[in-house]
Parts: structure tokens; sequence; C-alpha cells
């Protein structure tokens, strides 16, 4: 056996596997680990504090030696510590492990500030309910943060118990495929435990955020795919769907088919932050089509020679789409003018590299398992 697979071996049987440490997690930790300090993995952050689960157990952190001044470094639930070992009174998280991936969001539409929902995601799971009448252009826009982050995103069409006619939900689906492209769109029924086998088959062993708007039925989603009810979760009224949303912080938990899942509070606002690849993304066949207009800078408003427009006058595009293209780019382009784009490019192309190690880590931890 040689370096490697002791390596991949050792990764597998730490107490952290089922949340996610892997060989590439321990080769960042290693210097660390010679300080003796515990890793940890972030599962709670409240008020300056933080839970963290370690080989020891779960443990209460003040994170007061790890405050930057960059909202974009405050640390975040999924992200991996270091953090004083037993006896210390409190404990203090140490040092942060550089992030793989994160799901970012602006603050608010007049700001440009970021905020991190979740850290070192393999998925993100768009919840959407079937109940509440569907609002492509927010789907549009949290797959294009979900892009964004390096995660595959998932949509969830969720209560589609509530939707009995097929034919209305094949319709439904239809619609979010159109807006999804290259995207599993899946319906699940977490009352009755449909479709949850495929959606815990698609998410595999990784970390998945959950994320929607209040009463997308995020949190009963939860409660089945960790087998228990983690979230006290109230019901819904069944006039409109629209519910009081009882999950106020992000929390990781462990699911019992493997890895771990993050859940959010219902997100009223997702702004875009310098999101421009995961709005290319979602608008695949939108740029796809943009490569065959006459002028590389064409804005597909009134210039001749637009394949774009073409595209919609001849019934290929749907006319909405090109609406909600041109709208997410106008807002991403604001945000951008107002950061040092620069630097955040330099931190989304280390997320890139390092997401790119840990999958291949992944991949030989699961080679591993088969032999």
């Amino acid at each position: 056996m040689n370096l490697s697979s002791l390596s991949a071996s050792s990764a597998s049987s730490h107490p952290l596997a089922p949340y996610g440490w892997d060989q590439g997690w321990e080769a960042e930790f290693a210097p660390h680990a010679e300080q003796g300090l515990l890793p940890g993995r972030v599962v709670r952050v409240d008020r300056g504090q933080c839970d963290v689960v370690t080989p020891a157990g779960v443990v209460r952190a003040d994170t007061e030696f790890v405050v930057p001044r960059d909202p974009m470094k405050v640390v975040c639930t999924g992200d991996w510590v270091a953090v004083d070992p037993e006896g210390g009174d409190p404990r203090y998280v140490r040092t942060l492990l550089p992030r793989r991936t994160a799901f970012v969001r602006s603050t608010s539409s007049k700001r440009s500030e970021g905020q991190i929902l979740a850290a070192n995601v393999d998925h993100a799971v768009v919840a959407v309910s079937l109940a509440l009448g569907l609002d492509l252009g927010r789907v549009e826009r949290f797959l294009a943060l979900a892009w964004e982050s390096g995660a595959q995103p998932v949509v969830v069409l969720t209560k589609d118990d509530l939707v009995p006619d097929p034919v209305t939900r094949g319709h439904l689906v239809e619609d979010v495929e159109t807006s999804a492209p290259g995207v599993p769109v899946l319906t699940v029924s977490a009352l009755h435990g449909e479709g949850l086998d495929t959606l815990v088959a698609l998410v595999g062993s990784g970390t998945t955020v959950l994320l929607g708007q209040s009463g997308a039925g995020k949190s009963t989603l939860a409660n089945a795919l960790v087998g228990a009810d983690v979230m006290e979760v109230q019901a819904a009224r069944d006039v409109d769907g629209k519910g009081r949303h009882t999950t106020t912080t992000r929390n990781l938990l462990a699911m019992p088919s493997g890895g771990v899942l993050i859940d959010t509070p219902g997100l009223r606002g997702v702004g875009l932050f310098d999101a421009e690849t995961g709005v290319g993304a979602v608008f695949a066949e939108i740029e796809e089509l943009a490569a065959r207009c006459r002028f590389k800078d064409c804005s597909h408003e009134a210039e001749p020679g637009c394949a774009v427009r073409s595209a919609v006058t001849d019934g290929e595009l749907p006319a909405r789409r090109l609406e909600s293209y041109r709208k997410l780019m106008r807002e991403n382009q604001w945000i951008v003018a107002k950061t040092d784009a620069r630097l955040r490019a330099e931190i989304k192309k280390d997320w890139k590299r390092r997401g790119a190690e840990g999958r291949a880590a992944m991949q030989a931890k699961r080679g591993g398992h088969h032999r």
C-alpha cells in the first residue's frame, strides 16, 4: 500500500469522516495538528460563538480570534476550523481552513456587501413549493448563485401531493426544466416520502445546502432527509401555503444515508454577488445564441444581426427568459462595480481549485469503499 492509499484510508476512518473529512482536509490541517489543535466542522454559528463537531464530540467555541474585517471571511456553518484542545475555558477557534466553495449572496439590493450562507458545499438544493405558484425568475436567481458557488444545483419541487393531476404537474416540471438547463429537477412529497430516495441518491455522501423562500417546505424536507424532527415545523395555512418559518439559523445535520445537510432560514431576497459565471450557466442557451450575434459586444437590445432577439421572434427562446437574463446581468454588473472585482475573482479561483482537489479526494475515498 502506497502513501496516498494510507492517507485515504486514514481519512476515511477518521471520526469526522461522516461530516466530510477527507485526505485533502487532513493535509490542510496538518500544520495545526502539530500545534496540538483539534480539527472540527462548524455546525452552527450564534452571536460570536459556534458549535463545532470534533473527534472529541461537539464543543462550543468563541470566534474572537478569527473575526475579520471582510464579511466574506466570517466563520460560517460548513467551515472547517482548528480549535483549542480540551482544557480551554472558553475554547477558541484559532484558524479557519481555506474554503473549497461558498454560497454567497449580497446583503441587499442597495448595498455591495456579500453574505456567506454556507461553506464547503457540494450540492445546492433549491426548494420550490408547488403550493405557492412558480416564480421562475426567483428559481433562476437561486440557480445563478448556486452555480457561482461551485456547488452542483438541484431543484426540488416540494408538496407535489398538492398537485395530484399528473398532467398539470408535468407542465410545471417542464417549465422549471426550461429555466434550469443542466440541472436535475425532482418532485418530492416529504409528507408521504415520495421522491426522497431519488434525492438522497443524487446528493450522495457530500455536503448539501437546502435553500428556498419561506413556506417552501424546507424544514419538513430537512426532517425527512435527516430522519428526525430536528426542526420545529409549523403547518402552513392551506389557503395560500404561507406560514411562519421557524428556522432562524443555519444548521449542519448528519444524514443517516451519509453526508451532511445545511438547512438555512427562509430567504426573502437573494441578491446576486459577482455571479456572472453563474448567470451564464443558468442561461446557457442565450450564451450559446450570443456567440452567433454579428457583434461580439451585442447587448441584445437593438443591434442588427442579433441572434438572441431573432430566436425570440422565431419562438425558439421565450421572451421571459431574455428579460430575466437582462435583469440579472444588470444587477450583477452594478454589484461588481461596487466591489473589488479582482479580489473576488482571485478568491473564487482559489475556491474552484480547492473544490477540484476536494472532489478528487472524495472520489478516491469512494473508490476505497468499493474495494
